[in-house]
């Protein structure tokens, strides 16, 4: 018998990395629609409980459910209606009737003239200090690292990929973390053997070649990786040697990433990280 889906199923796989699992798990909870899952998001307690029940869900994969669901623009809904805006009157203050000024002395008019023509500021405008070309320079660096500051940020490109792919690259990362280390023979007894490729024994006496179990593993079948994300990048790009601006303009960007050759000099890598900006193809060893 086929299981019943949930009528708001589509809805909660839209969500970023959401799992069919997890629909369960929240039930459990108590949340059976994404408007329930929202308003849960927006309270401390209810996402730790998530936490708790939803192995895998960390706090990015939070961040990103309440953008997709729009959480922040709730709140400040919510907060706008709670506090409604009142309109009060204010009472105008009632003016007493003024009293006939009393004339000042002609000896006190003059000396507050006086006063007065001395404290207003001179129309000439004062000259600035002529500075050299060296302070114009540093005053410029200054603002363009503020400017590159509050940039901040920014998120790397990431490749498209098949389900097949990706189940193949979190097999390979399970497999790699397990894999043990491969030694040379003898690399116990001679200092040059420590850090060097690894070399398959080949003497006829040799234990190590014969798989005794108080030697060392050597490698075989049962160490690799699976076909499906072999040659690939960590992040699951395809890397690509590029030497010019020219060997961009024939790449992949959805599935493939550019990797600067050593030889290539700082003027032409700096060319070619521009045009791989324009082209959005990401660049695995960038200059800075």
């Amino acid at each position: 018998m086929a299981e019943k889906k949930s009528p708001h199923h589509d809805e909660f796989m839209s969500l970023h990395t959401f799992k069919e699992e997890y629909i369960a798990k929240l039930e459990s909870i108590g949340i059976t629609n994404p408007e329930e899952l929202a308003a849960a998001l927006a309270d401390e307690k209810k996402v730790a409980e998530i936490h708790e029940h939803l192995k895998g869900v960390g706090p990015k994969t939070i961040e990103h459910w309440k953008e997709d669901l729009h959480v922040a623009a709730k709140l400040s809904e919510l907060e706008a209606a709670a506090k409604p805006t009142r309109a009060r009157k204010v009472k105008a203050p009632e003016k007493k009737p003024s009293e006939p000024a009393k004339e000042a002395p002609a000896e006190e008019k003059k000396e507050k003239a006086e006063e007065t023509e001395a404290e207003k500021p001179s129309k000439e405008p004062e000259k600035k200090p002529k500075r050299g070309k060296a302070e114009e320079k540093e005053e410029k660096k200054e603002e363009e690292v503020e400017i590159e500051e509050e940039e901040g940020y920014q998120v790397k490109l990431k490749p498209k990929l098949s389900k097949e792919t990706l189940e193949a690259l979190r097999t390979r990362a399970a497999i790699s973390a397990r894999r043990p280390e491969f030694l040379r023979q003898e690399w116990h007894r001679r200092a040059r053997l420590q850090k060097v490729r690894w070399r398959k024994p080949e003497g006829d006496h040799s234990k190590m070649r014969q798989h005794y179990g108080y030697r060392r593993n050597v490698v075989s079948i049962g160490y690799g990786g699976p076909r499906g994300a072999r040659f690939l990048h960590p992040s699951g790009f395809r890397e690509v040697r590029v030497w010019n601006v020219k060997d961009l303009e024939r790449m992949n960007p959805e599935t493939e990433a550019a990797r600067v050759a050593h030889s290539v000099g700082m003027k032409k890598r700096i060319e070619i990280e521009e045009k791989a900006d324009e082209l959005k193809i990401r660049i695995l060893n960038r200059s800075g």
